[in-house]
C-alpha cells in the first residue's frame, strides 16, 4: 500500500496570497509582457490546497522561458470568489489561469463565458477521455466551448476523531463506525450518545458543512433548477437538509464554530469537535491545521446517506491573459492524468481523470496521518459513480445567505422558523428572484 507522509508544503504563496490577489485588482490582467530576458510570467489564481508546488517546479524546469506565480487564498467564499468576481467584472486583475470551483462553475462558464478562452483553440478538444464525462461536460460553455479543464472532485467521507470516540465509549474501528450511521438519522443518534458521554467536546463543529454534504447527495439540483429558477423554498432536498441540521442543533450536537474561522481551526487543533464531513481535499486541511499533535487522532469512515460530491474545480484561462497559448498549455499540463496523480500524491486532491483514479498511486494509497486510512480505496471506489449536482448561476450568493441564517439559528439568535424565512428572503434578494 502506498502511504502518505505529511509534506511541509510551501506556504509562502498562501501566506501572502490575500495581499497578492487583492493588489492585482488595479493591474492589467494576467501575466506581464515577456520580460527583457525573454521569460513569460504566468499567474495562477487558486484557493485552498491544490498540490501544485512540485508541478510548477517541474514545468518551469522543462520550460525555462516560463515563470509561474501562484496567488492563493484559504477561504473560497469569503475571499476568493468575491475577488474573482470583481476582477472579472473590472476586466483586469485576474490571473492568466483561474480556478473555478463547482459552486460557481455555472455562474462563470454559462453566463460570463466571454471572459474565458475557448481551450479548444489550443487542442483541448482532444482531451475528453482524460476526464469523467460529467466533469468534462460541466467545463463547457453554452455553445460547447471548452472553458475549463477539470482538476479534482471532492468525493465524500466522514472524518471522526478516534480519540474523542474512545473517550465517549463509542466504537473506533472505521468499519464499525461506518456501520453505526448508515443514515443521517443514525448519525444524529450516535451524536446524542456522544454528547451524553460528556467528554467536554461537541459531536459536530457547526451545521453548515453537514447541510452542504446532505445537499451534495441529491444528484440533481439544490437552490436552483436547471433553468436557473430559484426553488430553494420548495425543493425537498433543501427542506430535508434543513430539517436534519435543525435537529442537530435541537439535540445540542454543535460547538457553534463558524466554518473556516480562526475558532473553527483552533477547534481542529484542540479536539473541540468529533466529526467533520470530509471530501478528499478536507484531509489536507485537517492535517495542516492539527499538525503533529493531531497525528493518529483522526480517522476516515463512510458518510451517512448516498455518498455524494462536495467540491472540485476546473482551470480556466481568462481573456485578460496576454499569453493565452502558454497559459492553455500550462492548464493542460496541470490537469493531465499525470498532473492529477502528482496533485493527489501532494495533497490528496481526488482526481477527475479516470486513468488517474485507476492508477495504483491512487487506489493503493493509505494516509499515515489518519491511522493509515485507505483513503485511495475509500474515495476512488465511489468516484466514478458520482452524479453531478446543478447549482445555478447565483449559487455562491444564495449559499452565503443560507450560511448566515444557519449560523444565526445555531447560535440562538433567531428561531428555526425565523432562520428559514431569513434564508429564503436573502436567497430571493441575492438571486434577483
Amino acid at each position: 500500500m502506498r502511504t502518505f507522509e505529511r509534506r511541509h508544503w510551501k506556504m509562502a504563496a498562501a501566506t501572502l496570497g490575500v495581499v497578492t490577489l487583492l493588489s492585482t485588482a488595479a493591474c492589467s490582467g494576467g501575466g506581464d509582457d515577456a520580460a527583457e530576458d525573454g521569460k513569460i510570467t504566468l499567474t495562477v489564481d487558486t484557493f485552498g490546497v491544490f498540490g501544485y508546488d512540485e508541478l510548477f517546479e517541474q514545468y518551469m524546469e522543462e520550460n525555462p522561458n516560463i515563470v509561474i506565480e501562484e496567488n492563493n487564498v484559504t477561504d473560497l467564499n469569503a475571499d476568493y470568489v468575491p475577488q474573482l468576481q470583481q476582477n472579472i467584472a473590472a476586466g483586469s486583475g485576474a490571473g492568466d489561469i483561474v480556478a473555478i470551483e463547482e459552486g460557481i462553475v455555472q455562474q462563470f462558464f454559462l453566463s460570463q463565458g466571454d471572459n474565458f478562452v475557448d481551450l479548444a483553440e489550443y487542442g483541448a478538444a482532444d482531451l475528453e477521455e482524460n476526464f469523467l464525462p460529467w466533469k468534462w461536460e460541466m467545463g463547457k460553455g453554452p455553445n460547447g466551448e471548452i472553458f475549463g479543464l477539470g482538476t479534482d472532485i471532492g468525493g465524500m467521507s466522514m472524518c471522526y476523531n478516534k480519540t474523542l470516540f474512545e473517550d465517549a465509549g463509542l466504537p473506533t474501528d472505521r468499519e464499525e463506525v461506518s456501520a453505526s450511521w448508515e443514515t443521517w438519522d443514525d448519525f444524529i443518534e450516535v451524536g446524542k450518545k456522544f454528547q451524553k458521554a460528556d467528554t467536554g467536546a461537541s459531536f459536530i463543529s457547526t451545521v453548515t458543512p453537514y447541510f452542504n454534504a446532505i445537499n451534495a447527495q441529491s444528484g440533481s439540483h439544490t437552490f436552483f433548477d436547471t433553468d436557473n429558477n430559484l426553488v430553494a423554498e420548495t425543493n425537498p432536498v433543501i427542506k430535508d437538509s434543513w430539517a436534519l441540521v435543525e435537529k442537530m442543533v435541537d439535540e445540542g450536537l454543535s460547538a457553534n464554530l463558524p466554518m473556516w474561522s480562526d475558532e473553527w481551526n483552533a477547534g481542529i487543533q484542540n479536539n473541540v469537535f468529533a466529526t467533520l464531513p470530509c471530501p478528499a481535499w478536507m484531509l489536507g486541511h485537517i492535517e495542516n491545521t492539527a499538525g503533529e499533535s493531531g497525528r493518529d487522532q483522526w480517522d476516515v469512515a463512510s458518510v451517512p446517506g448516498e455518498g455524494g460530491n462536495w467540491g472540485g474545480s476546473w482551470l480556466a484561462v481568462t481573456t485578460q491573459s496576454e499569453h493565452p497559448e502558454e497559459a492553455a498549455k500550462l492548464a493542460m499540463f496541470l490537469t493531465s492524468p499525470e498532473g492529477q496523480i502528482s496533485a493527489w500524491n501532494a495533497a490528496n486532491t481526488l482526481p477527475s481523470s479516470p486513468q488517474a483514479l485507476e492508477d495504483p498511486a491512487v487506489t493503493e494509497f493509505t494516509r499515515e496521518y489518519f491511522n493509515e486510512a485507505p483513503v485511495g480505496e475509500i474515495y476512488a471506489t465511489t468516484a466514478k459513480e458520482l452524479k453531478p449536482v446543478y447549482y445555478g448561476i447565483h449559487n455562491a450568493q444564495v449559499s452565503e445567505e443560507f450560511r448566515k441564517a444557519l449560523e444565526a439559528m445555531e447560535q440562538g439568535q433567531v428561531s428555526p422558523e425565523e432562520a428559514w424565512n431569513q434564508a429564503i428572503e436573502g436567497a430571493k434578494r441575492a438571486s434577483g428572484q
